[in-house]
C-alpha cells in the first residue's frame, strides 16, 4: 500500500482524510461497525466479515462487466476481529459495481469452502446489478450496486392497526396483472400493482401480502416441459436479502433500485392499505453441495448455513440447504435486514416462510426459547409491525399453536384450513375443529375458548385461511377432487395429496348447471365462513371471481397463464366478486366478529357454539349443522353488536332454531349463500328479513343473522 499525502482542500473533514493509496485509489480504514456499503462526502465506506476467511479483497467493475477495472485488497491493518473496512475516496456510485474475493482454508468436510478466484456478494446489498427483463438469462457473477436513496416519505405515519383487523390479500406482483386481461400499463410490475390499487380498495381489503420480492433469479432452474418453458416462478429462493427484485421494475432503476417499490408502498398506504412481505429467511438460492457459491458459502459456509458433522447441509427447507439462524451472525443479519425494510420501505408486516426453522439450533433441534424469535419479539424498531409465522418446516417440525413467541407472533392457522375445508365438503367428522377454528381456535391457543381465558394467546395469534399460493384456488377448490401437476414435469407427483377438495359433480371444466350452481354456492360458503371467523381472514388473490389455475396446487414454475390471474373472470363472476365484498364490509362494521366487547344488554353470552337448536350448547363430533354465536356492546355505536353464523354440510334441510334475544330485540336475515327466490345472497342493512325464532337452512348452505333492536 503506497502511503498518501496530497494536499486537501481547506474545507475537507480531517476525520476522514486519506491515509494511503491502493489500486490508485486513496484510502483509510473505514467504519467497521456499519456492515455493507454508505455512502459519504467524499468516499464510500465498504465493510464486510468473514470469521474463517483470512484474506479479502475488494472488486471494482465498470457497469455490465465481467472483469474488475480495480482490485483493491484490505491491508492487514484495515482490519478489526473479523471484520475488514475501508474507506475509498474518488469514486462516483453511479459509475461502478462493487464485489468481494475471499480466501481461506478449503476443507469441505469442515464446512468451509474458501477460493480465492470466486466472486462473492455483498450479504448487505441494498441492490444486486444487473438490471434485466424477466425471463432474460443472468450473464456472470453477481455484483452490487451502491443504492442513492432520495425517497421522501414526509411525515406519513405508521400504521396502528391490530392484527385481527387486516383483512389480507395474498398475492404475486407478476401474476396479478400479467395477464393480458389486466388491463393495466406495465403488466407484471410494482408499477402495475399501484394500477390496481381503486380494485382492491373497492373490494375492501386493507393488507397486501407480497409473495416474495427480494432478488432472486427465475432462471435458476429454467427447463421445458412439453414446450412450455418452466422458470422459478413463484421466488422462494432468495439471492439476496436488502435488495428488491429488480425484474419487478417497470424501468430500470440504476443507483436507485427500490424506488417503484416505495412509490407502490406510499399509495397503498396512502390509500389506507398495508403491506406485508413474504420473507424466506431458511434458506437461500445456492442450494446443497451441487449448488452454486456467489455469498454464503465462500464468505462464511460454516456460520450461515447449518451443517452436518461431515459438512454436508442439513435440509430443513426442502430446497438443498438451511440458514443457521440462531447463529449470532446470522440473527443479526435477518434483524438489521428487517429493520431496513421497516424504516427505509416502510413495510407494514413480514410472513415467515417455513418458520419453524427460525426456532432451530445449529445442530438442527428444536429450542424452546429461540434467540432470533426472542430479538425480532422486543425489538423497539419491529414493535409494531406484524410478525406471521407458517409454523411448519419440510423437516417435520409443526408447531401451529404452539411457536415460540406466540404472544407476539401471529401463525398461519394451517388446522383452520384443514378442519373448515373438511367440515364444509361435507366430512361430519371435522365438527368439532371447525367450530372451534370459527370460533378463534381456542383451543390450541390457550386451550380455552378465546372469551373466557386468561391464557388465550389473543385475537391477534392466528391468520385464518383456506387457500393461499400453496395449493388450489378457491374455485379449483370445488372443481378437482385431486390435483393435475401433470404440467409442472414431476408426473403429477408434486404438491400437496391432502387437499380435502371436492369437483362437486364433475372434475374440471363443465358446462352442467347443476354442478357450476352448487360450485359457486360452496365457495359462497367458504367466504361466508372465513370472513365471521375469530381471527385475522385472508385468502388467495382471484378467489373473489373465481380465478382457476386449472386444477393445478403447486404453480411454482408456472410464470403462464395457469398463475397469471385471468381477469375476464371478473365480468364473469361479478356477482361473486360483489358477495365477497359484502362479506368484507360485513366483517368491518361488526367488531363482535373479530374482538371481545363488552357483555351485551340483550344477555346472550359471547361466544357459544350451538347445534342447529340454540338451547343446545354442544356441537355433537358427527354434526353435519352447527351455529357460532356473537355478542357484545359496542360502546361506538351504543348498542348491542350480535353475529349468528350458521352452517349446514347436510344434502338436505335442516331446520335450526335462534337465541332468544332480550330487550326487544330480534334476529335478522344478512346472508343466505343459497339464495331467495330473487337470487339474492346478502341483504345491506335495513333490506333484511326478519326471522322469529326458526329458520330452514337450504342444503350446503351458510346463513349469518344480525341481532338488533326492532
Amino acid at each position: 500500500m503506497k502511503a498518501y499525502s496530497s494536499k486537501l482542500p481547506k474545507d475537507y473533514p480531517i476525520a476522514i482524510k486519506p491515509m494511503g493509496e491502493i489500486a490508485g485509489y486513496p484510502v483509510r480504514p473505514g467504519m467497521f461497525d456499519i456492515n455493507g456499503v454508505t455512502v459519504l462526502p467524499r468516499g464510500v465506506n465498504f465493510t464486510i466479515h468473514t470469521h474463517y476467511g483470512n484474506y479479502c479483497e475488494l472488486l471494482l467493475f465498470h457497469r455490465g462487466e465481467a472483469e474488475p477495472y480495480a482490485v483493491l485488497p484490505f491491508p492487514d491493518e484495515y482490519k478489526i476481529g473479523d471484520v475488514y473496512s475501508m474507506i475509498v475516496f474518488g469514486l462516483d456510485i453511479h459509475e461502478f459495481e462493487y464485489a468481494y474475493r475471499i480466501d481461506g482454508p478449503y476443507q469441505p468436510e469442515k464446512g468451509l469452502l474458501f477460493k480465492r478466484e470466486n466472486v462473492i456478494l455483498d450479504p448487505y446489498a441494498r441492490a444486486i446489478a444487473g438490471w434485466r427483463g424477466w425471463g432474460d438469462r443472468k450473464v456472470g457473477a453477481y455484483h452490487a450496486r451502491v443504492v442513492e436513496d432520495k425517497f421522501d416519505w414526509g411525515d406519513m405515519p405508521q400504521s396502528n392497526r391490530e392484527m385481527c383487523d387486516l383483512v389480507i390479500y395474498e398475492l404475486h406482483v407478476r401474476g396479478f396483472t400479467r395477464h393480458p386481461s389486466s388491463g393495466v400499463e406495465h403488466r407484471g410490475t410494482f408499477a402495475g400493482l399501484m394500477e390496481k390499487i381503486p380494485y382492491l380498495k373497492e373490494l375492501g381489503v386493507n393488507a397486501v401480502e407480497l409473495m416474495p420480492i427480494f432478488e432472486f433469479d427465475e432462471m435458476r432452474d429454467v427447463r421445458e416441459v412439453d414446450g412450455q418453458r418452466l422458470l422459478d416462478y413463484w421466488g422462494y429462493n432468495p439471492v439476496g436479502f436488502f435488495a428488491p427484485n429488480t425484474s419487478y421494475a417497470a424501468t430500470e432503476e440504476y443507483n436507485h433500485e427500490g424506488r417503484e417499490l416505495k412509490e407502490l408502498i406510499k399509495a397503498l398506504h396512502d390509500n389506507g392499505i398495508e403491506v406485508i412481505l413474504d420473507v424466506v429467511f431458511n434458506h437461500t438460492a445456492e442450494g446443497n453441495e451441487n449448488g452454486p457459491s456467489f455469498c454464503f458459502k465462500g464468505l462464511d459456509n460454516k456460520v450461515y448455513y447449518m451443517l452436518t458433522p461431515d459438512g454436508n447441509y442439513y435440509n430443513f427447507s426442502g430446497c438443498g440447504n438451511t440458514l443457521n439462524c440462531n447463529h449470532p451472525i446470522v440473527k443479526l443479519l435477518i434483524l438489521e435486514c428487517l429493520r431496513y425494510w421497516t424504516v427505509s420501505y416502510r413495510v407494514d408486516g413480514f410472513r415467515f416462510d417455513l418458520a419453524s426453522i427460525l426456532g432451530r439450533n445449529e445442530d438442527g433441534s428444536p429450542m424452546n426459547n429461540p434467540p432470533l424469535l426472542r430479538s425480532l419479539s422486543y425489538d423497539p424498531v419491529l414493535s409494531n409491525v406484524k410478525l406471521i409465522a407458517e409454523a411448519w418446516d419440510a423437516g417435520g417440525m409443526y408447531q401451529v399453536g404452539s411457536f415460540p413467541a406466540s404472544r407476539r407472533w401471529a401463525e398461519w392457522n394451517g388446522r383452520y384450513r384443514d378442519s373448515v375445508r373438511g367440515f364444509l365438503k361435507g366430512e361430519n367428522w371435522e365438527a368439532w375443529n371447525a367450530a372451534w377454528s370459527i370460533a378463534g381456535s381456542g383451543d390450541i391457543y390457550g386451550k380455552e375458548f378465546s372469551d373466557d381465558s386468561k391464557s388465550y394467546a389473543g385475537y391477534n395469534s392466528c391468520v385464518n385461511f383456506l387457500t393461499c399460493h400453496d395449493g388450489f384456488t378457491l374455485y379449483d377448490l370445488y372443481s378437482y377432487n385431486v390435483k393435475h401437476n401433470e404440467k409442472n414435469g414431476w408426473n403429477n407427483k408434486d404438491g400437496s395429496d391432502d387437499n380435502r377438495s371436492w369437483n362437486c359433480g364433475a372434475e374440471g371444466e363443465t358446462d352442467k348447471p347443476e354442478v357450476l350452481k352448487l360450485r359457486y354456492r360452496m365457495i359462497r360458503n367458504a367466504c361466508a365462513v372465513l370472513m365471521c371467523s375469530r381471527g385475522t381472514p385472508m385468502f388467495f388473490a382471484g378467489d373473489e371471481f373465481g380465478n382457476t389455475q386449472y386444477g393445478n396446487n403447486n404453480c411454482y414454475c408456472q410464470d403462464n397463464e395457469v398463475s397469471w390471474l385471468d381477469w375476464g373472470y371478473l365480468e364473469k363472476n361479478r356477482e361473486l366478486f360483489e358477495f365477497f365484498r359484502f362479506m368484507i364490509d360485513y366483517r368491518k362494521k361488526h367488531p363482535i366478529i373479530r374482538r371481545k366487547l363488552p357483555d351485551a344488554v340483550c344477555g346472550m353470552g359471547p361466544i357459544h357454539a350451538h347445534s342447529a337448536l340454540a338451547d343446545v350448547l354442544n356441537v355433537p363430533r358427527d354434526a353435519r349443522t352447527f351455529s357460532i354465536g356473537f355478542a357484545g356492546y359496542d360502546k361506538e355505536k351504543g348498542k348491542d353488536d350480535l353475529v349468528y353464523v350458521s352452517v349446514n354440510t347436510h344434502w338436505e334441510d335442516v331446520k335450526i332454531t335462534l337465541p332468544h334475544l332480550e330487550n326487544m330485540a330480534a334476529w335478522h336475515l344478512s346472508v343466505n349463500t343459497y339464495g331467495d327466490w330473487e337470487g339474492r345472497y346478502c341483504y345491506e342493512e335495513g333490506s333484511e328479513v326478519r326471522i322469529d325464532g326458526e329458520f330452514v337452512m337450504r342444503p350446503r348452505s351458510v346463513a349469518v343473522f344480525t341481532g338488533r333492536a326492532f
